[in-house]
């Protein structure tokens, strides 16, 4: 059995509001167990003994009927999560956010270059470790960041989601509890 956490994105944009109860009912009738939700911003943990790839279809098929459309998400087991907070790169600041991106393999390249097109404001950096995407911002400016922008671009969102590094770092207590 393999304990995993699915991070979907758009959870609640657009009109659309996935309640956590409801994700996590959907889920369960999906056939994945000891199924929990960590806050709501759709982090999804549960346990399977398929792999990633096939639950990940699995839940985001269910999801979508549910919802009436696609739903998008990004499946990761309990080494994974372990590895993109092994990999922050940032120390700790009160006064500035640090944001993962989930992202399919290979794409944090991409990103990249969509950062180097941007003006940063002042404090906002970017930067891969360990093959993980982190991006730092001034807290009070996220969403006037010159990078905020990227999160909303239709086309890319397929490709990512972002979660705060505490996010992730709640998400792998719960996946590490018993």
């Amino acid at each position: 059995m393999t304990r995993y956490c699915a991070f979907l994105r758009g959870v609640n944009v657009n009109g659309r509001k996935m309640l956590m109860a409801d994700v996590r009912a959907v889920a369960e009738q999906a056939g994945l167990r000891d199924v929990t939700t960590v806050l709501a911003t759709g982090n999804v943990v549960f346990t399977s003994d398929e792999p990633a790839q096939v639950v990940a279809r699995r839940l985001a098929d269910a999801l979508g009927e549910h919802y009436g459309g696609p739903v998008f998400l990004f499946v990761k087991d309990a080494a994974q999560v372990d590895q993109i907070v092994g990999a922050v790169p940032f120390e700790d600041d009160p006064d500035l956010h640090v944001y993962v991106f989930v992202c399919d393999d290979g794409f944090t390249g991409t990103l990249l270059e969509k950062f180097a097109e941007i003006t940063p404001v002042v404090g906002e950096t970017a930067t891969v470790s360990q093959g993980c995407f982190f991006w730092r911002v001034p807290k009070g400016s996220t969403l006037d960041a010159g990078f905020s922008k990227v999160l909303g671009n239709p086309r890319l969102r397929e490709k990512l989601t972002s979660r705060n590094v505490s996010t992730i770092r709640k998400v792998q207590a719960v996946m590490a509890a018993p």
